[in-house]
């Protein structure tokens, strides 16, 4: 297939460093979180110590920076080996980017530090047709 674009180099590091990871350290799981429906804590611990988990969360609150497609190349290549393991970035940035846009620099210390260190975040989605 023909590639529409070439990514530039630190993203090409990112993609075979984070494809590395998720081909060593979280598709080895993968069957057993999908069969056992269970929560993909080898990928979590492995993400969080790569600092891959909440990428997206600002230097100044102890996450990487990593912008929009580092983020997205993060996810794709963990939902390559584990699509439930691939939530976990996903959710981590979904679920902050309201803070992220509008919280005081108090709040966001308060919630991406802690965020960006594996310490816990919550998010909740729901659908008037679909509870």
């Amino acid at each position: 297939m023909e590639t529409l674009f070439e990514l530039p180099e630190e993203y090409q590091a990112l993609r075979e460093s984070v494809r590395s990871l998720a081909d060593k350290k979280i598709a080895p799981f993968a069957h057993d979180v999908d069969s056992n429906a269970r929560f993909p804590q080898e990928a979590f611990d492995a993400l969080q110590s790569a600092g891959l988990a909440a990428a997206h969360v600002p230097n100044e609150f102890g996450g990487e920076g990593a912008d929009a497609l580092g983020v997205v190349i993060i996810i794709e290549e963990v939902a390559r080996v584990c699509a439930s393991s691939s939530l976990i970035p996903a959710v981590n940035k979904l679920g902050s980017v309201p803070l992220m846009l509008g919280g005081s620099q108090e709040q966001k210390k308060r919630w991406l530090t802690p965020l960006a260190q594996g310490r816990g975040f919550s998010y909740c989605l729901s659908e008037s047709e679909a509870g």
